[in-house]
């Protein structure tokens, strides 16, 4: 399934249908740790400068929390 979610974000076409706990799972399975504060979600990695800081949207992720992955996963050749 996180592949299938990986094609999802890179097509940039379901920004906004992107659900938050699969994307979270997607992150995971690409080797990111996470730590929780609130109901901030901070994924990290130590090969990668940036954080990844998202937010659900009720149930989805918030469609340009996902644009910024996309761009940092191209950033990184991810």
């Amino acid at each position: 399934m996180a592949n299938k979610t990986y094609e999802i974000v890179m097509n940039g076409k379901s920004d906004n249908n992107i659900r938050f706990a699969e994307l979270c799972k997607m992150l995971e399975s690409l080797n990111f740790k996470h730590r929780i504060k609130g109901d901030h979600f901070i994924y990290y990695r130590n090969d990668i400068l940036e954080i990844i800081n998202i937010q659900p949207n009720g149930n989805k992720a918030k469609g340009y929390e996902v644009k910024q992955i996309r761009l940092l996963f191209k950033k990184y050749g991810i």
